[in-house]
């Protein structure tokens, strides 16, 4: 029986972003299938039309959501997410709900302190109104290629923008940014799990979003677990890396990683 993968996207990416990853992990010999967040329409137009059935989701909800995907499975997935979807798949991967995790550029957890001021501005959509904590936000092509597609020409980063974005709730951003005040933060992984399987962190060196830095501050955060925990850093790339013309790059990336551990 072929190992279920599981894509989960991150803020303003529809789960179709993943298509070409899907159809990759299936050829490779994988079950892979890419479930939107609570709230997602079936496709990025229907999203686009209704923000009001996306907004107010956050963290915990996108998780609950998940955990019910994963007990309609015969088995345990791996799990593939970027940027919160990365958070996702670690704090899934931290409950042993599933084999391995890949997290790709993946949103800060708690614990982690630097916040560079590149990642502020990428949020500042969200951020410069509190009242957007309860609703869906959509980017501007220009507020995408700084946060996403900065690494990728301008005529690239509005295309893609166009084909893949959707409004994004607020709310998990807003309890990121609190997580290190919050004993109960939503954004808190099980990071001393010595059981759970194998996690790849995976960063971008020209990442506005979620760089570097945070990735490395992420590695940390799991010194006190002898479960495997690697890193890939790709210094030339942006935020878009999952959806932009460099992704076949990433995805070979993470079939190689998983071939490493047996999975």
């Amino acid at each position: 029986m072929a190992t279920p993968v599981l894509f989960i996207h991150g803020l303003w990416l529809h789960a179709t972003s993943w298509d070409a990853w899907v159809t990759m992990f299936d050829d490779a010999g994988y079950a892979a299938q890419a479930p939107g967040w609570p709230g997602d329409g079936a496709t990025v137009e229907e999203s686009r039309a209704h923000p009001e059935d996306i907004e107010d989701h956050g963290i915990d909800d996108v998780v609950t959501h998940f955990a019910s995907v994963i007990e309609t499975l015969p088995e345990k997935p791996i799990l593939i997410g970027h940027s919160f979807g990365g958070m996702i798949a670690q704090k899934l991967l931290g409950q042993d709900l599933a084999r391995a995790a890949i997290a790709i550029d993946a949103a800060q957890i708690k614990g982690v302190l630097p916040v560079p001021l590149s990642a502020l501005r990428a949020t500042l959509p969200v951020f410069k109104n509190p009242a957007n904590r309860h609703r869906a936000v959509s980017l501007t092509p220009e507020q995408f290629r700084f946060a996403f597609a900065n690494a990728v020409p301008e005529a690239e980063s509005d295309e893609l923008h166009q084909r893949w974005t959707i409004p994004a709730p607020g709310r998990p951003l807003f309890e990121a940014a609190t997580a290190n005040f919050d004993p109960h933060s939503p954004a808190k992984v099980q990071t001393g799990n010595q059981s759970r399987g194998p996690l790849l962190l995976i960063g971008s060196g020209k990442d506005n979003t979620v760089p570097e830095a945070i990735t490395r501050s992420t590695l940390k955060q799991y010194r006190h677990s002898e479960a495997v925990t690697d890193i890939v850093t790709f210094p030339d790339r942006g935020h878009s890396l999952t959806i932009d013309s460099g992704w076949r790059e990433v995805a070979e990336t993470c079939l190689r990683w998983l071939k490493e551990q047996e999975l």
